[in-house]
């Protein structure tokens, strides 16, 4: 038996060849340690069942017992820049209005008429109150209430009974989040340790330079974790194989609500023959499929003995910093090249990093069979700049491909090969026989690390 091949302890096993940690050891600057320090954790091999996926009364559990208490990723702070503005958050069967404050706070209110329950609007934009379209009923924008038409015939409403309910609102890093119940973690707690980790990628310096939405014919969860591990990528990405280190991802997960997938790029795939290439050719490819990178207009020629990887994170410490006006002189290459793919639970990925940062967003669209995915593009305003106006989510039609977004560039057809898979995902999930899904005990860890977490919300509010 070869040895790559003996078996091991749960959660031990590691894919051959050069590891995160070595990595971390070439690194031309110190990494911080949140870089360095492993933090799995196993937790047990046992399968899925895969009615979480298919399963009415499940997602019926999801919508009482979890939803209402966790932070949600409602709206980025350059959305709603002046008071008055309003986003439209709609999820799991609510309808929030997140709204600027004349003192620059933010409230969230459920967008219901107490009347007779017609929602108060139906898009975001501005407005300088709530009025509902059926009968008249009028709300200020701190929920308050301003007039009852034919106020004489409703002597048993009191103002203060009146007044649209609430939601709690947090704020970092230029997101806004909002929680339907009261109680509970603050955002802060929430989220740790991702705001520490995330003070050196300044997110609040950000804008929503690229957005685009699509419906995916499959459940939201089984959406989410398309993106929870990099393995795929042999089989569903082959194009990147040449560039990214697949299989020698880190998995790190901290406490209840957050993890990351570090996966190396300007790296070979462990799954390719490492003495088969050149550092150069890794370099091209690299620029021709990742948009990120600076895309196959971005010629980059490799010094003799140089590497890829140290290369390419050189080439971009000098470009980020030319482009953007903000010093990356500290940056390690990992932070330049490499996808810091965060998760908080349940639907919100921000990636981290001082490259473009791509933030995911998924909803159960209306139902367990159906999701909406979202992906962003955040681009770095200069220092001092206003931010530009944020794109407007370019929602793609059931016939249009992700290709069809081509603001998105490369990423268009990398999204358009994970999301073909989905809805076979979801057939097949209602097809199975033995209604088992199982895991791979290390590079699948964020998944059997979100079902655990799920798992704690309905024990506890189920």
């Amino acid at each position: 038996m070869a040895v790559d091949d003996m078996p091991r302890a749960g959660g031990q096993a590691r894919c051959p060849g050069t590891n995160w940690d070595d990595l971390m050891a070439a690194e031309s600057r110190t990494p911080p340690d949140f870089l360095v320090k492993d933090a799995y954790e196993y937790m047990g091999s046992a399968p899925l069942a895969a009615a979480r996926y298919t399963s009415p009364e499940f997602f019926a559990r999801e919508r009482a017992a979890m939803w209402p208490n966790v932070w949600q990723f409602a709206a980025r702070e350059e959305e709603m820049p002046e008071p008055g503005d309003v986003v439209l958050y709609e999820n799991a069967g609510r309808s929030y209005l997140v709204t600027r404050q004349p003192d620059g706070s933010v409230r969230a209110f459920h967008n219901v008429c107490l009347h007779r329950g017609r929602k108060l609007r139906l898009d975001s934009g501005w407005s300088k109150e709530f009025k509902c379209p059926f009968h008249g009923f009028t709300w200020n924008t701190d929920g308050s209430l301003k007039d009852i038409p034919c106020r004489w015939d409703f002597g048993h409403l009191s103002d203060s009974s009146m007044q649209l309910p609430e939601a709690q609102i947090g704020r970092w890093g230029g997101y806004i989040f909002l929680k339907e119940a009261e109680g509970g973690p603050t955002l802060e707690e929430y989220l740790a340790p991702l705001p520490e980790h995330f003070k050196r990628w300044k997110h609040e310096d950000c804008y929503t330079a690229v957005w685009v939405g699509k419906v995916i014919r499959a459940n939201w969860k089984a959406t989410a974790e398309a993106f929870m591990e990099a393995w795929h990528s042999v089989i569903t990405h082959p194009q990147i194989l040449p560039f990214t280190g697949d299989a020698n991802t880190r998995y790190n997960v901290y406490g209840d609500h957050v993890n990351v997938a570090l996966t190396p790029f300007a790296v070979l795939s462990p799954h390719l023959d490492q003495a088969a290439h050149s550092q150069q050719w890794i370099i091209d490819e690299f620029l021709k499929y990742n948009g990120r990178a600076g895309g196959a207009d971005l010629k980059v020629e490799v010094p003799e003995g140089a590497s890829a990887r140290a290369h390419m994170a050189a080439v971009n410490r000098e470009r980020y910093t030319q482009n953007t006006g903000h010093d990356h002189s500290h940056a390690t290459d990992a932070e330049l090249l490499d996808a810091f793919t965060y998760n908080v639970f349940p639907n919100f990925a921000p990636w981290g990093g001082f490259m473009p940062n791509i933030v995911y967003r998924w909803r159960p669209w209306p139902d367990q069979d159906s999701t909406l995915m979202e992906v962003r593009l955040l681009m770095r305003a200069p220092p001092g700049a206003p931010k530009p106006k944020p794109a407007p989510m370019n929602f793609l039609a059931d016939d249009q491909p992700w290709t069809a977004a081509t603001e998105l560039g490369a990423l268009g057809h990398i999204f358009e090969q994970d999301m073909a898979n989905l809805p076979f995902v979801q057939d097949g999930l209602k097809a199975s026989k033995n209604g088992e899904v199982h895991l791979g005990d290390y590079q699948e860890i964020r998944i059997r690390h979100f079902h655990r977490t799920l798992d704690r919300y309905l024990e506890r509010f189920g």
